[in-house]
């Protein structure tokens, strides 16, 4: 099974993702609460800023050495980073491959030879899965894709290759 996902096509940057690191990034999503939840779409800059004043003022507050409570937040993070389920909008990755303007259409391709295809104004809402339970997908992934609605979390689409953009 490849690891790498290529996205390919009617883009600026041809790139290629790696699922494996995607663990680290900011903006995972846990998927445990996901679909069950009410979401709310986040400023990032707006997201980012109020973290970093709740720091500062932290600082200002109890000093610059790391309280006990800090100190459990992060054991407790680490802890739900090893044992959550989560996924990652396949946005994020698109802004950053630059799709070009006379591109109509996302397509989802799989080592079985199947191909989903999205219309470029719904691939905002594709979310790659890629750890249960803390796991990787390893054996028929290393991604499945599922549509924000949740209307496939049952039945995602498997066994990814690549991203087409046409």
């Amino acid at each position: 099974m490849e690891i790498i996902i290529p996205i390919k096509g009617q883009v600026k940057f041809n790139i290629t993702l790696d699922p494996a690191v995607w663990i680290f990034d900011d903006r995972r999503i846990d998927l445990k609460t996901f679909f069950t939840e009410q979401q709310i779409e986040i400023n990032e800059l707006e997201d980012y800023t109020k973290k970093i004043s709740a720091h500062w003022s932290r600082e200002i507050m109890e000093g610059a050495t790391f309280p006990p409570t800090l100190k459990s937040e992060k054991k407790y993070e680490k802890t739900k980073m090893m044992t959550g389920t989560f996924g990652i909008y396949l946005k994020h990755f698109l802004k950053n491959a630059e799709v070009k303007d006379n591109a109509t259409s996302v397509v989802i391709e799989t080592s079985t030879g199947e191909e989903y295809s999205f219309p470029l104004e719904q691939a905002d809402s594709l979310i790659f899965k890629y750890s249960q339970d803390g796991k990787p997908l390893r054996e028929d992934g290393p991604v499945y894709v599922l549509l924000s609605d949740g209307s496939n979390l049952h039945n995602p689409i498997k066994h990814v290759t690549a991203v087409r953009v046409d």
